[in-house]
């Protein structure tokens, strides 16, 4: 799931808006409901994945990791494809390239065809999820930029609640024998149908100024985060051998090289990936540090959370999926409070109040489980995935606004695309780290696995705390205007 608030080069919009720009409102949002839905479902069906495939329980992690490390690499330059060749082009190609990435995941025969095309997915997402910000920005006048911009909640959080359960039935129906590939067959029809729309509706227009490409930044950046994340899920499987620390310590090295270059791109006068005065800025710093900790505990929660109940516990999949609906609930109404006023009025408060709601959430959910145990049911653990979801919530709606806020006007556009690769990089490091903590704690029992992962999950929203604390007090007016 991408979040994000700030176009790189918005253009102006005309002041009668374009002449279909509802029906393209609703193209665009089918394009984000099927980004959603991948990252949702795929952690859902894992182990009806793994079951059918074969492969070792790091499959799981990899469907997961393999797409958001993709999309966290690739979001900036597709954001600068859309301003070079222009924003319907991208759109289509990067729809209908999404959609035959999912039709190959629904055709694949073992974990390594799958894995690769959930690469090629996150790839083609990276291309198509960053037109819809400039999109809304070109088709509609001022006055009704936030009407536009507030049909995301509504539909992500219908999405977000009926997504697993969606996904869990589909597993469960074995329609056609398809199983757990439903679920990304589901895409095709969405995809072509958001084809057809983009074709038709959507305007071919131009931003008048565009960015050059900075790939020898995408390739370094690449580099470092493969060698951070392909450690962390396949060295616990292998025993920790030396090549896996030689690796981490890589990532370190390759994140110096490419910091070195993106400062000797700017002087040179090129446009680099990232602006390197960013990272002066005490704002961006803790928003990065806060948002990797928040976004790897959100995404390492969900995963961790359904392999307990369908490992651990034996419960089905469209089981599994109905258990999470009280956190969906929850996350749905956060956004609702904060959108109603309770962000511009508490400021950076309410992320601390979303992170004290959320750790209150894990605390009870380790409570439960552990008296519980084997006899935990759906309502038992209500409460708890409600806080945290409540919480979760709070946390993210006002998070990028704040943080944008502390940031010069000129950096925005940079600063916005990398918080969302972060966000994306967090994703994958969550299913990284929280799910080899698991499968690590495994070794003794699903009991203990699931106390040992929620207390790093605890430990995560620590370091988020301390880091909200170096983001401004409030969001600057204008800033916003994303979903």
């Amino acid at each position: 799931m991408t979040t994000e608030l700030t176009a790189p080069h918005p253009a102006a919009p005309a002041v009668a808006g374009h002449r279909w720009r509802w029906i393209a409102l609703a193209v665009i949002l089918t394009a984000e409901v099927m980004d959603l839905l991948d990252v949702l479902v795929t952690n859902l069906a894992g182990p009806a994945i793994r079951a059918d495939l074969g492969g070792s329980p790091t499959v799981i992690q990899w469907i997961g990791a393999g797409y958001t490390l993709a999309m966290a690499v690739g979001l900036v330059t597709g954001g600068r494809l859309g301003d070079l060749y222009g924003r319907r082009r991208m759109f289509l190609i990067g729809v209908l390239g999404f959609t035959a990435a999912s039709a190959a995941c629904a055709l694949a025969g073992s974990p390594g065809t799958l894995i690769a095309a959930r690469v090629a997915q996150g790839l083609l997402g990276a291309l198509l999820l960053p037109q819809g910000l400039g999109l809304i920005k070109e088709m509609f006048p001022p006055e009704q930029l936030a009407a536009a911009f507030g049909a995301f909640g509504p539909v992500m959080g219908i999405s977000a609640v009926g997504g697993p359960i969606l996904a869990g039935w589909l597993v469960d129906a074995d329609l056609a024998g398809t199983g757990w590939r439903a679920i990304f067959l589901i895409n095709v029809p969405l995809g072509l149908l958001a084809a057809l729309g983009a074709a038709r509706f959507l305007p071919a227009s131009r931003p008048g100024h565009a960015t050059r490409l900075d790939l020898p930044g995408v390739a370094l950046l690449s580099v470092a985060v493969f060698l951070l994340v392909h450690p962390l899920v396949q060295g616990r499987e292998l025993g920790w051998p030396l090549w896996s620390f030689a690796m981490l310590a890589g990532a370190v090295v390759v994140l110096a090289v490419f910091a070195r270059y993106e400062q000797r791109r700017q002087r040179a006068g090129r446009d680099p990936l990232v602006v390197p005065a960013l990272f002066r800025r005490r704002a961006f710093t803790g928003g990065l540090v806060a948002g990797l900790a928040f976004f790897t505990a959100l995404a390492g929660f969900s995963l961790v959370f359904s392999l307990y109940l369908q490992l651990g516990l034996g419960w089905s999949p469209l089981r599994a999926g109905l258990a999470g609906v009280p956190q969906a609930l929850g996350m749905v109404a956060a956004f609702v409070l904060a959108g109603a006023g309770l962000a511009q009025r508490l400021g950076r408060r309410l992320i601390h109040l979303g992170l004290a709601v959320v750790l209150a959430g894990v605390a009870g959910m380790l409570l439960t489980l552990t008296l519980a145990g084997a006899d935990v049911t759906p309502w038992r653990m209500t409460p708890a995935l409600l806080a945290v979801g409540f919480g979760m919530g709070l946390v993210m709606a006002p998070f990028f606004d704040i943080v944008l806020s502390g940031v010069e006007e000129a950096e925005t556009g940079s600063a916005s695309g990398t918080l969302t690769a972060v966000q994306q990089l967090g994703g994958a490091l969550g299913v990284a780290l929280l799910g080899t903590v698991f499968f690590d704690g495994l070794t003794d029992s699903v009991s203990h696995a699931v106390r040992v992962t929620l207390l790093a999950e605890l430990g995560l929203l620590l370091v988020t705390v301390a880091g909200a604390f170096l983001l401004p007090r409030r969001a600057r007016e204008g800033v916003g205007g994303g979903h």
